[in-house]
């Protein structure tokens, strides 16, 4: 109920901040921290680093990114909850830290409604992809369950980790299909792809994005992803739902936020630089080698998905019976 109450309170401060006032001046304040939750290098830290070298000399004079890596996303989200609400502090984060976690972990410190809406940076899907451990034969999600119907004693299949989005889109393919799929959880994507190119691991649950430099090069299969319609970044390749799975559609995105209680000028004047540095070919272009769609949104925007998507996991967290402490 705290969390519900924290939520109307928020939702009610969002939709006030619903439009996107003109920037009043050129700065709004001398150094602005990005935080991101997980290691330089990887997906999070590039779009706080794309986002966030266009945000110096509109939002702020100077940006600084700090990665506060850890606990899956989570670390960062505490630092901002720590931070003064004076405009100086912006999370990045994937959506599922927000959205999906506070179901999966039974001692999470915070709620979705413990942080401001800012914008929306961009929209990715996910994709289940297999390397040389499967037979070069699999070209196919059906081929895949054939062979793991044969094979039962390599059944395995990794995603970045314990308890994220990819995670449960295996655990939702193996309910759906009866199928013993045994879930290995790594220390992000990059070691997991590394592992599936080298055939330790069959399959891997990631963002589409992470597959895309070695399908290039023909090392990797990606059988599925996992978006309502196909990815723009993978058009030959099905989507879950295509496939006779329509209970796997699962998109995220990549937002920012900052503490509550910073004033609505301030939030409106974040959100707009946002929106500009988006608005960059240079930075859209950048986004979508990663494989990221850019989606700006206002505060309101962002404050929706996050509400819809808080809810819709919950169903799903309850269906596979997957929780954790911490």
């Amino acid at each position: 109920m705290a969390i519900q109450r924290r939520q109307l309170m928020w939702a009610a401060g969002a939709a006030a901040l619903g439009g996107f006032a003109p920037l009043a001046r050129a700065q709004t304040v001398e150094t602005l921290r990005v935080l991101a939750g997980f290691p330089p290098g990887g997906t999070t830290d590039a779009v706080s680093r794309q986002v966030g070298n266009r945000l110096r000399g509109t939002y702020a004079r100077n940006v600084v990114v700090e990665n506060r890596a850890g606990a899956g996303g989570r670390i960062a989200v505490q630092e901002l909850l720590r931070s003064a609400a004076d405009g100086t502090t912006m999370l990045t984060t994937p959506s599922s830290v927000v959205t999906l976690h506070p179901h999966v972990y039974r001692a999470l410190p915070f709620g979705p409604g413990d942080l401001t809406p800012v914008a929306m940076a961009v929209r990715f899907e996910h994709g289940l992809g297999v390397g040389p451990a499967v037979p070069a034969a699999v070209r196919d999600l059906r081929g895949f369950l054939d062979w793991v119907r044969a094979n039962p004693a390599q059944a395995n299949y990794g995603s970045p980790s314990a308890g994220s989005a990819p995670h449960f889109i295996g655990a939702l393919l193996a309910l759906e299909t009866g199928l013993d799929l045994r879930h290995v959880p790594f220390r992000g994507s990059a070691p997991g792809i590394q592992d599936l190119i080298g055939g330790q691991v069959p399959a891997f649950s990631s963002p589409v994005g992470d597959f895309l430099p070695h399908l290039r090069e023909g090392r990797l299969r990606l059988l599925a992803t996992s978006g309502p319609t196909r990815s723009r970044f993978a058009p030959d390749v099905p989507t879950f739902t295509e496939q006779g799975f329509a209970g796997i559609a699962i998109t995220e995105w990549f937002g920012f936020f900052m503490p509550n209680g910073t004033p609505a000028a301030t939030i409106n004047a974040a959100a707009q630089a946002v929106r500009q540095a988006l608005g960059h070919s240079e930075v859209v272009d950048g986004l979508a080698q990663m494989g990221l769609a850019a989606a700006p949104s206002s505060p309101a925007e962002l404050a929706d998905a996050v509400r819809r998507e808080h809810a819709a996991w919950g169903p799903i967290v309850a269906r596979v019976g997957f929780r954790l402490d911490s």
